[in-house]
């Protein structure tokens, strides 16, 4: 929806201060004006690069320049753009703010060239926010799911779902509109059948990945948990390589959550050290063990820690140990009895020493292995927003009510279709959502 009405917008682009090379972006309706202005030049070659001298409108030379100039709708926001690489000084800078605000040019806002390049049909909802991702991209795994989602794997993923629904309603309204039609097969919308499976297989099959997606944007939060005294801190000081928390003897030195932040097979990892979990009367340590038990119960990976010095200390946390969580074994020099353990619970367990730098490094090991198995994304596209996760699950179960009642009822069945192709519209940005739109595109830098 192209809108030559708009304000020409401009930004500095590249970070503000000193620098050997500052970039200015200029998109809008009078943005050759503008360029005409600075230049005093009335013919530009778009997508070629050219060096020249701008002046401000006393003809006073403030800089000269590479300009690229980019002509809509070919071009990142669609409209005609414009871009100068000029000198990074402050005064060049402030001198050509100046006389941008001068020519009628107004400050872009956080996100606005995007939001104008969605809104001119560059890009659909979910590529702006995978450059977003990109942009704020720290780890490999972040940079490989933000590449994937910017250059519109997700897109292509509910284009093929909307073809599908598309098919499913055709078949089902040429029997509503056509019932007594000679050339019209009995029970047509019968056929519809395949095409719902077909979506309903695809979007279970990437809603259960949905965690993974999210989780690889945000970061992991491993949290360690366990009885007083088991070796936790110990832990947590040796896999990040620095006295984070503090370690002594005395049972319930940790009363408050420590966190440290580290990057493990590509991703954001928050590993977090807790209070231990006993029976206490002590008011202090009652209130860091409940914010422990509350913070294990959102962790994306849990490693219980218990000692094998003592026998019957950690019962209660045995108890709590779930498939799939990891359970390590601490003090192993202490330990005198020679038996194998065995418990059967989870298969991820490791018997250490927090002291010898051998086993941190494969309990490290063992830690990457639960992320990766849990956390890896393959080829196929993923869900990373919760926005994301609402629109897809709306359209699931939309077309799960539409093949239910397909049998009985075609109209109902093509109105649950309508439904779920008005979720996959919201997914892509289609529908008027506009404050989805504000709170995404105000997330971006000025500039972008």
């Amino acid at each position: 929806m192209k809108n030559y009405k708009k304000p020409t917008i401009f930004s500095l682009s590249s970070a503000p201060g000193k620098a050997g090379v500052s970039v200015f972006r200029i998109s809008g309706p009078s943005a050759t004006k503008a360029l005409k202005s600075l230049t005093r030049q009335k013919f530009f070659e778009p997508r070629r690069v050219t060096l020249k001298k701008i002046y401000n409108k006393n003809n006073e030379l403030i800089d000269s320049c590479l300009l690229f100039f980019m002509q809509g709708p070919n071009s990142f926001t669609g409209e005609d753009c414009v871009e100068l690489h000029v000198h990074g000084s402050v005064a060049v800078i402030e001198k050509l703010t100046s006389e941008l605000y001068s020519l009628g040019l107004r400050q872009a806002e956080a996100g606005e060239f995007t939001r104008r390049a969605f809104e001119n049909g560059k890009m659909d909802l979910t590529e702006a926010e995978g450059l977003a991702d990109l942009i704020d991209a720290e780890t490999e795994g972040q940079h490989k799911q933000a590449i994937k989602q910017m250059d519109g794997a997700l897109r292509h993923l509910y284009e093929g779902w909307r073809e599908n629904l598309l098919n499913a309603l055709a078949q089902i309204e040429g029997e509503i509109d056509f019932p007594d039609e000679g050339d019209i097969p009995d029970n047509l919308s019968h056929k519809a059948l395949s095409y719902l499976n077909l979506v309903l297989e695809g979007s279970e099959k990437v809603l259960k990945t949905a965690d993974t997606g999210e989780a690889i944007r945000h970061g992991l939060d491993i949290v360690i948990i366990g009885s007083p005294n088991t070796g936790k801190s110990t832990i947590l000081n040796a896999l990040s390589k620095r006295d984070a928390a503090i370690v002594t003897p005395t049972a319930g030195t940790t009363r408050d959550i420590v966190s440290i932040n580290m990057i493990l097979t590509g991703i954001p990892v928050r590993l977090s050290d807790t209070a231990g979990i006993r029976d206490t009367s002590n008011e202090i340590e009652a209130e860091g063990i409940d914010r422990a038990l509350k913070l294990s119960k959102k962790a994306d990976i849990l490693i219980h820690v218990i000692d094998l010095t003592e026998d019957n200390s950690d019962n209660n946390i045995k108890s709590q140990i779930s498939d799939g969580d990891i359970v390590v074994y601490n003090k192993v020099d202490k330990y005198q009895k020679q038996t194998m353990l065995k418990r059967g619970i989870s298969s991820n367990e490791i018997k250490i020493s927090a002291l010898k730098e051998k086993d941190i490094d494969d309990l490290r090991a063992l830690i990457e292995k639960t992320i990766l198995e849990k956390y890896t994304v393959g080829n196929e596209p993923t869900l990373t927003r919760v926005r994301h996760r609402n629109c897809v699950s709306e359209m699931f179960l939309s077309i799960t009510r539409a093949a239910s009642c397909l049998n009985k009822s075609p109209e109902l069945a093509g109105d649950d279709i309508r439904s779920a192709l008005y979720a996959l519209e919201e997914l892509a940005g289609a529908s008027d959502i506009e404050s989805v739109f504000d709170r995404i595109f105000s997330r971006f830098c000025v500039g972008k």
